[in-house]
Parts: C-alpha cells; structure tokens; sequence
C-alpha cells in the first residue's frame, strides 16, 4: 500500500492485478482489506484500486467528513494515478461517494455501478430514513456496538450467516471496532444530512447501473433506493448474489456479475 495527502486528511491505497483500472470504494466500516476476496477474482482482467477511506484504519483525519468530501478524495485519488476515466464500484456509502463524483467531476468515471446506495435524497420522502440513520446512531452512542450491529443489520438488510464457503473471516478486532466507531459516528450523520439533486444523474457522462442484493429484503430503504435510481436512469434493476454487503459474503459469484456487467 501507498499513501497520498489530500486536505484534511491521509489516505491509504492498494493497487493490484493488470488490465484497465477498477476503483472499489467499500462499504460500512470495510477498508482496504475487506476487498481482499472480491479483488483476488479481478486482477486477472483489472487493476484493482482499493482504499481505506479517510477515518479508517491506515488513513488519517482530523475529524468528521461529509460525502462530498469522501467524493473529493475519490477525484484526488483518481486524478494522482490517471488522466483517463476509469470504472467504479460504489457499495452503500461508497455508492453514494460514486454518485457525487459522476456529477461533481464527470470526466473520471465512464461507469459506476452503485450497489445499494444509502441515499436517502433518492427517496420520495427521505425524512423517515435520515431519522433511521441518526436513530441507529444515537443508539450506538448510548448503548455500544455489540447492542447496535443487529439493528443495523435489519435495518440495511444484511444477512451475517449467509456467504460462499472460504471466504475470509474478519474477526471484530481493535481495529475494526475503530473504524465501526469512525463509521456510525461521522459517517452516518454525512449520509444522513448528505444532499445531491437526482435530475442531475440523468445527465452525467458516465454510464451508471443501479444494482441491489438478490437477498436484500425489498422493504429495506437502501433497496428502495437502489430502485429508484435505476428508475430515474431509465434502466432496470441490475441484481447481484448475496445481500446488502454480497462483495463480501459472495466475492467469487459476485466478481463474475460485475465482470459481466462491466463488458457491457
């Protein structure tokens, strides 16, 4: 891994594997390391670039950060290694983080595919879940990770047992207990309050696939918004193995949708 200053903060990076690049920005508290499985049935085709976002593990900052900010990091990133568009997988935040760069820096994306994406400005009504996210979050803060995970879990419809055999296992180690910490505390409050207009995407320059878990449950908001999306882009739904964090529990099944999607 190797590092790049951006404002506020210090990024860590990974790069891996041959072909055109493939930027991954992960989910949840998930950095670098949590794409090792999805990555390892990539590089054969793509160089695969991964990060720890900024308050996470090897990365650096001095406090909170919006998603424009996490979107700015992803432009500084990509404008550090390339001068040409590239494709990326956005998953739940990191969807979000996709979503601002295809419109606030549209010449370095010429795909994303957005998995999930927790944005409640997606929605009709986006009050009921900005609510949820900071409900989720004041409960974390009064009652501890062990009490909260579940009830995240439920609220994002994420499925813990379920996974392809072999996969690795992240223990709940110091360091993943921080950046659960880094995550719920910042990062849902940047979600949360995050704003974009969505007549915006419908005419941004990079192709955009609006993509849910075929396990996620249908009623769960980050699935509702994934629809709308692919709505508003008047596209179907693209569906992929697993659940909410499928990238994770699915890496070998989950690798082969995004490569057929992506030779589109």
């Amino acid at each position: 891994m190797t590092t790049i200053e951006v404002p506020g903060a210090l990024l860590h990076y990974r790069l891996e594997g041959t072909g055109p690049l493939l930027l991954i920005s992960q989910s949840g508290e998930g950095d670098a390391d949590r794409t090792t499985d999805l990555a390892r049935h990539l590089v054969d085709e793509y160089t695969v670039l991964t990060y720890d976002r900024r308050g996470l593990s090897r990365s650096r900052t001095s406090g909170g950060a919006t998603i424009a900010d996490h979107a700015n990091d992803v432009h500084l990133l990509l404008a550090h290694l390339t001068d040409e568009p590239v494709a990326m997988l956005g998953c739940s935040l990191g969807a979000v983080i996709g979503l601002h760069v295809t419109v606030k820096h549209p010449d370095q994306l010429h795909t994303l595919i957005a998995h999930e994406p927790i944005a409640p400005w997606l929605l009709p009504d986006p009050a009921p879940h900005r609510d949820e996210l900071a409900e989720l979050r004041a409960h974390y803060l009064a009652n501890g990770l062990q009490a909260t995970v579940p009830r995240i879990a439920r609220a994002l419809g994420i499925d813990p047992a379920d996974g392809e055999p072999g996969r690795t296992e992240f223990p709940m180690d110091a360091n993943r207990i921080a950046n659960f910490d880094y995550f719920i505390r910042h990062d849902f409050i940047a979600a949360a309050g995050d704003e974009l207009d969505p007549a915006g995407l419908a005419n941004v320059r990079a192709r955009i696939f609006a993509a849910a878990g075929t396990t996620t449950p249908h009623t769960v908001f980050d699935y509702q918004c994934a629809n709308v999306l692919a709505d508003l882009l008047g596209r179907h739904l693209e569906t992929f193995p697993g659940g909410h964090n499928g990238n994770l529990s699915h890496p070998k099944a989950y690798a082969q949708r995004l490569r057929d999607v992506l030779s589109r």
